[in-house]
């Protein structure tokens, strides 16, 4: 039975592009998840897993969605093994049932990660650069000092519910709740 796996990061993000590739590639079931995979809980990608028996193969899009990792990757190519399964990725046309599947899957495995690790090099000299510049990162600040100490006065007080004084400075929860840990410390 062919199983399919698909992920993406966020969830402004859609499924439909590796769903569709994987119900083309005539998966059975198909499993997805919405989580960065630097994320260790992956609920449908254990449930993918737990599906696996001997002779099927669990097909994702492209590796990245898999894993980040060599490490990751083998270790989920080892669970995948184990069970007398073979995994298929259809981008990169790898299919573990032959010597050369694995190669390959090893050697994209290596550059997904190689990647992954050149885009973060490449944010932190960015950022890096800006600060140099005097370019502070993060998003503006919502209140001015005054109107924050108002409002984690207010939420010392208890004279107005949370929402009350979020929605009368037009904050969120988060945004009051920082304001009053960074206040309190």
């Amino acid at each position: 039975m062919k199983i399919g796996y698909a992920r993406v990061s966020t969830e402004t993000q859609s499924l439909d592009l590796q769903i569709d590739a994987l119900k083309n590639e005539g998966c059975e079931r198909i499993y997805s998840d919405v989580c960065s995979s630097v994320k260790i809980k992956r609920p449908d990608l254990e449930k993918a897993l737990d599906q696996l028996r001997k002779g099927d193969v669990l097909v994702i899009w492209r590796l990245d969605r898999l894993g980040r990792s060599i490490k990751e990757l083998i270790e989920l190519s080892s669970v995948i093994d184990s069970r007398g399964a073979e995994l298929v990725s259809l981008n990169e046309s790898i299919d573990t049932s032959s010597i050369g599947g694995r190669l390959l899957f090893h050697i994209f495995a290596s550059l997904a990660e190689f990647e992954r690790n050149l885009i973060i090099d490449r944010t932190n000299a960015g950022l890096e650069a800006a600060r140099s510049r005097g370019r502070v990162g993060g998003r503006p600040v919502k209140l001015s000092e005054a109107k924050r100490n108002e409002a984690v006065s207010l939420y010392h007080s208890k004279k107005l519910p949370i929402q009350s004084i979020c929605d009368l400075y037009g904050i969120s929860r988060a945004c009051l709740y920082r304001y009053v840990s960074s206040n309190d410390k």
